[in-house]
């Protein structure tokens, strides 16, 4: 068994391998000697349980298998060619040209995060964002936090820590991850008060319960942004909600979840709550994400009332759940898109929402004239896209697809995900199909390679 051993090539035999020595730019020194040692490990094992020893092509083969696919970057950019606008596994939304550059200008050196440049002195953060946001929505005040459920959290923590928060039994929805509004409820000390039924909540409900129960400090309407209920329903309006709560003395806040800013009725989908009519309703404190339907980097915006909202910027709780100045900056350059009136120009996900049938068929033509000419027959297809991202729940918009019949398309499928970089398509009706709504037109000529590589 030791000669055996001794027959396998030593740490620095492998290192000057070529394959090897090819790497170590991208990898470093130690790195890639930490691999061999770890592949030589793994061979002498295999040699120890009755193996016969490999070459040392072998070991160079294995080595550089382990630095390719257990050192690369686990994060990595992907093309979506799913039809899915705001893929919640795929990162949600694509940022704007202009909002990459902004992060990348506060990314390169310092900025003036948490410094007022006027006075010369130490500043807030919070102050980022802040006069785009009422701007654009008509509120007294703003914050931006880390994502939606912590904007939530720090809402409810603000406005009824201790004390009870009505919300319809039809509304107490389970955000992906399964975060459910009860327990981020629990969470902020609230006590939770049920009113109505899962499908059924009246004005008459809600009176009742304010009578009854002696310390409501908040009505909460949480959006259902994420399913939808059918049939012999009914849910009280946002605006009712107001007066009822104003008769008491009571603040209604607002979770809209997505975060529309704009009116998605007019592409052909349901109407989406805006941020801007709930503060027009009367609604004290809206919250919604920056990283959905707004189009923005991941952040949680809250908008209202400077007299809650100014008590959130200064809690313990605000500071866990700030945002960076990565966000921040990306943020405001998404906002001045809605401010300019080029948001479905400049932003992605409103350019995909907003892209017209026909040019979507010119693409997926264009797809398949270049797959034709590397022997790859296709054929463009009608098909829907689907909004996502927690949003529009049922809603499609009509697309075009390229469409593949092959012989294994879930091998296909994956082998696409496998490529550099990772394609995502879908499966329909056996078919390996791509919607060209999904695909930045930057990214085409990747798409095309990756596709004529995998089945070529």
């Amino acid at each position: 068994m030791t000669a055996t051993l001794r027959q396998l090539p030593s740490v620095d035999r492998v290192l000057n391998e070529l394959a090897i020595q090819a790497l170590l730019p991208f990898y470093g020194h130690r790195l890639t000697v930490a691999a061999i040692r770890r592949t030589l490990d793994r061979v002498r094992e295999e040699v120890r349980a009755g193996g016969e020893p490999p070459s040392l092509e072998a070991v160079v083969a294995r080595a550089v298998a382990y630095l390719r696919d257990e050192l690369v970057p686990t994060l990595r950019p992907v093309i979506n060619a799913t039809g899915v606008v705001v893929h919640t596994n795929l990162g949600r939304a694509p940022l704007s040209a202009a909002a990459r550059a902004a992060m990348d200008g506060v990314a390169r050196g310092y900025s003036n995060l948490e410094y007022d440049l006027a006075a010369g002195r130490r500043g807030h953060r919070t102050v980022h964002a802040e006069r785009l946001l009422c701007e654009l929505t008509g509120a007294e005040a703003a914050l931006v936090v880390n994502n939606n459920a912590g904007a939530v959290l720090l809402a409810l923590t603000v406005m009824a820590r201790g004390k009870g928060v009505l919300i319809s039994r039809g509304q107490l929805i389970e955000i992906g991850g399964g975060f459910r509004i009860p327990e981020v409820m629990a969470q902020s000390g609230a006590r939770l008060v049920e009113v109505g039924t899962t499908n059924r909540t009246h004005r008459r409900d809600y009176e009742r319960a304010l009578a009854e129960e002696p310390d409501i400090a908040l009505i909460l309407y949480a959006h259902t942004s994420n399913f939808r209920i059918v049939g012999f329903t009914a849910e009280v309006p946002l605006p009712e909600l107001v007066e009822i709560g104003q008769a008491c003395g009571v603040p209604v806040m607002a979770d809209l979840g997505s975060g529309a800013l704009l009116d998605t009725a007019a592409f052909g989908l349901a109407h989406e709550p805006t941020a801007q009519e709930s503060i027009a309703a009367g609604a004290a404190v809206v919250c919604f994400s920056g990283d959905k339907l707004l189009g923005g980097p991941q952040a949680g915006i809250i908008v209202g009332r400077a007299q809650y909202v100014e008590l959130m910027k200064r809690h313990p709780l605000a500071r866990a759940l700030r945002a960076d100045k990565l966000c921040l900056a990306g943020l405001q350059a998404t906002l001045m898109h809605y401010l300019r009136e080029e948001a479905t120009e400049q932003i992605p996900v409103w350019r995909m929402i907003a892209a017209p049938v026909e040019e979507l068929e010119r693409r997926a033509r264009r797809w398949r004239r270049a797959l034709a000419r590397a022997g790859i027959r296709a054929e463009v297809v009608e098909g829907r896209s689907t909004v996502g991202g927690g949003s529009l729940p049922g809603e499609t918009l009509p697309t075009r697809l390229l469409a593949l019949r092959l012989p294994d398309p879930d091998r296909a499928a994956a082998a696409l995900r496998r490529h550099d970089p990772p394609v995502i398509a879908r499966i329909e009706e056996d078919r390996l199909v791509l919607d060209p709504r999904t695909v930045l037109p930057e990214e085409e000529p990747v798409l095309l390679r990756a596709l004529v590589e995998v089945l070529g």
